[in-house]
């Protein structure tokens, strides 16, 4: 056993337990990405320092969580993240202090890529064919 299932053990996660953490913590980020994609810049705002760097990273947690939170519908839950970065682009042209940019967007598209391979290897390393067993 190692310290990971001992502790799992201890505290008695079931799967159905386990869902709803991992769609939890998705609509967290979720929400997150929208205030911090909305709200006015302020100088000490998260950043990798790049602006499409961020888009990757934070849509790529996205994917990473989505895919865990709702393994049967990835490709749902994929697209719709897409959709989802579209209509930040959109909402920022309508803010004085923010700009729509379809690079962006591009960059949320690698970021779902990303997530969605980190998913698909994690899940091999573990010898699980996740999109047939769904998680």
């Amino acid at each position: 056993m190692n310290w990971w299932s001992d502790y799992r053990e201890a505290i008695n996660v079931k799967q159905g337990n386990r869902t709803a953490l991992w769609r939890w913590a998705f609509g967290t980020v979720a929400l997150v990405v929208l205030v911090l994609a909305l709200m006015p810049p302020v100088p000490h705002m998260p950043t990798t320092g790049w602006d499409k760097a961020s888009h990757l990273l934070a849509f790529a947690v996205l994917a990473w969580l989505g895919c865990h939170a709702y393994p049967q519908r990835m490709a749902s839950v994929l697209s719709g993240l897409l959709a989802y970065g579209a209509l930040i682009e959109i909402l920022q042209s309508f803010t004085s202090y923010r700009s729509a940019d379809w690079h962006d967007l591009l960059a949320d598209g690698l970021g779902l890529l990303l997530g969605w391979l980190l998913t698909r290897m994690q899940h091999r390393k573990r010898g699980q064919d996740y999109m047939r067993t769904g998680g």
